[in-house]
């Protein structure tokens, strides 16, 4: 892990960004077409029931997450929702994909576009990138004062001084 830990808070600080940009993003689709969200939700056998409580609840939970993820001393707490929120995604997907007779989409945008498979594939990236992020927060001594996400800092700066 020597070759992490000059890194470690860009390399963190990158999965946040990721995570915020995929959870801000996922979100506004949703409430942007709620009402096709709604509909999709409430034909997935799994959540037919629970329909209308998911379609508000997920988008809300997204941006919570996100804007814990800006927060450094929420960083960790926010790191442990993601993943556990897309595990929950991924254990869904898994679960449409081969136990259900009817296959619905719920995601708009660009996920839209993708297949039941590669979207499972791409939530299981993102839960690995959750748990490297776990990782390298706890072993990070001071993972409390680590400072916000800055564009800047995972950008890389051409006017770096050498001495």
């Amino acid at each position: 892990m020597k070759l992490f830990k000059p890194h470690k808070q860009h390399i963190v600080s990158i999965i946040c960004l990721l995570f915020i940009i995929l959870f801000v993003y996922a979100a506004c689709t949703k409430l942007l077409d709620y009402e096709k969200f709604r509909v999709q939700v409430g034909q997935s056998p799994v959540l037919t029931s629970i329909g209308g409580w998911i379609s508000w609840l997920v988008p809300g939970i997204e941006l919570v997450i996100a804007f814990m993820l800006i927060i450094p001393r929420l960083r960790l707490l926010a790191l442990y929702a993601s993943f556990s929120l897309m595990a929950m995604f991924t254990a869904y997907i898994f679960i449409i994909l081969h136990y259900s007779p009817f296959v619905p989409c719920s995601c708009g945008g660009i996920l839209e576009k993708m297949g039941w498979e590669e979207h499972l594939f791409f939530n299981i990236g993102f839960v690995f990138l959750a748990m490297i992020g776990i990782l390298l927060l706890e072993k990070s001594a001071n993972h409390r004062t680590s400072s916000p996400i800055v564009i800047s800092e995972v950008l890389p700066n051409d006017n770096i001084e050498v001495s």
